[in-house]
């Protein structure tokens, strides 16, 4: 597993160095009228065909195997195989219902649950910067998006505990509707939820965070999605395209054996928006291609544009800051490549959040608890979207959280009512 550890290991050693769907309705205990719970729509898809044959793959290898047993590889893992039908996020969660969570879990704004961090904010890091705090705003309205144009884009700054609260908040608020609409050729539920502010126990008992991990504590509601079913909705395909019926990107079935150049096309971004301008090229993807510019914007709000490629919270030399930090996230949806059960964005964006724990690269002595990851990033070339491209991290990083501004996730859901 030495790509496999180096790959992850590597992208978060250059950020340090150089710097969601069943609700299980239940009445919240602070009552539907309190106005400092927000609401949010959470737009699901269904994953079915249950008990699909898993895909074996070496991480980070151009291949796949019908078993592991074929792939002579000691570090093989069987992936994608789901026993039951289940729903995941069509969309990456953003930083308007990101926000609309922190006010309602922090009202106050004193952040118990470490919920945010400064370098969040725009004026720290005028490129990255997603969120803004105001110690004086009155309660319920301290967390504001930092520009309109960050609203729907991926929240990027989640670790998994962050993630895993927002599931809880979820789960334990109040289905106001639910709406079921084809949507480009695709089904789509959409679920009207006021959130609540309770996050530590319901899908996950976060009590759990520092001994073993939280792990599912129902068989059904909000979750963040498994490593096998975030991989399923992303590769498996239904109709048994691609190889062995994976294809090798979300995007596109590819051809193993290839390296890069079966990858999807990458985004051009408005250089001030970070809106998708080319979406007629398919498919597509926001991701970095090796020997070309990161899709990058900066918001026009920020003046002088200068300090988008100078100014950061680590105090980085700005002649090596614009090679760190090279790429941005895009508008969700907006690269419009549907994967095979007709999610957008699990190939490129932000990387995702799985609850599928690991063991960790360094042995028990690390003392923390790893999770794995999916989804490549804009500041990553195209091999971090290949199936076999299962990264792991710690749950909890402070400093890769505060240095790593790509971090996302979606929700799932599993037994979801129809």
């Amino acid at each position: 597993m030495v790509r496999e550890a180096l790959g992850w290991r590597l992208i978060a050693s250059a950020a340090i160095l150089l710097g969601l769907c069943l609700v299980f309705w239940r009445p919240d205990s602070a009552g539907a009228a309190d106005a400092r719970r927000q609401t949010i729509v959470v737009q699901t898809v269904e994953v079915g065909q249950p008990g699909n044959t898993a895909a074996a793959i070496v991480p980070f290898h151009d291949a796949i195997y019908e078993t592991c047993a074929q792939s002579g590889a000691s570090n093989c893992l069987s992936v994608g195989g789901v026993g039951y039908s289940y729903d995941i996020g069509r969309l990456e969660v953003t930083v308007r219902q990101w926000v609309k969570f922190l006010n309602t879990a922090d009202p106050t704004g004193k952040d118990p649950r470490h919920l945010y961090d400064p370098s969040e904010s725009s004026t720290a890091w005028p490129k990255y910067g997603q969120i803004d705090f105001s110690a004086r705003a009155r309660d319920g309205r301290h967390y504001s998006v930092a520009y309109p144009q960050w609203a729907d884009k991926p929240y990027g700054f989640a670790n998994f505990l962050r993630a895993a609260r927002f599931a809880n908040a979820v789960e334990n608020g109040d289905l106001l509707s639910k709406r079921t609409a084809v949507e480009g050729g695709v089904e789509v539920i959409s679920y009207r939820v006021r959130l609540s502010r309770r996050t530590e126990q319901g899908m996950y008992d976060m009590r759990r965070d520092r001994r073993a991990g939280p792990t599912r504590a129902k068989g059904a509601g909000f979750v963040i999605p498994s490593q096998d079913e975030w991989i399923k909705a992303a590769y498996f395909d239904p109709n048994g395209g691609g190889t062995n019926s994976y294809w090798k990107y979300p995007t596109n079935a590819g051809t193993f054996g290839s390296g890069e150049t079966d990858a999807p096309s990458s985004s051009v971004l408005d250089a001030a928006t970070g809106d998708v301008t080319n979406s007629s090229t398919q498919p597509l993807a926001t991701f970095h291609v090796s020997g070309a510019s990161a899709p990058s914007w900066c918001p026009g709000q920020v003046t002088p544009q200068w300090r988008c490629q100078v100014v950061n919270p680590f105090g980085i030399d700005p002649v090596l800051y614009p090679k760190a930090y090279q790429g941005s996230l895009g508008t969700v949806g907006q690269a419009a490549t549907l994967g095979p059960w007709g999610t957008l964005d699990q190939g490129g964006n932000a990387v995702e959040w799985t609850d599928t724990i690991t063991p960790s690269p360094f042995g028990n002595a690390s003392g923390r608890v790893w999770r794995r990851m999916h989804g490549g990033v804009p500041n990553s070339t195209a091999y971090q979207m290949w199936i076999s491209a299962v990264g792991l991290q710690p749950q909890a990083n402070p400093l890769f959280t505060r240095t790593y501004p790509w971090l996302g996730f979606r929700l799932g859901a599993v037994r979801s009512p129809r």
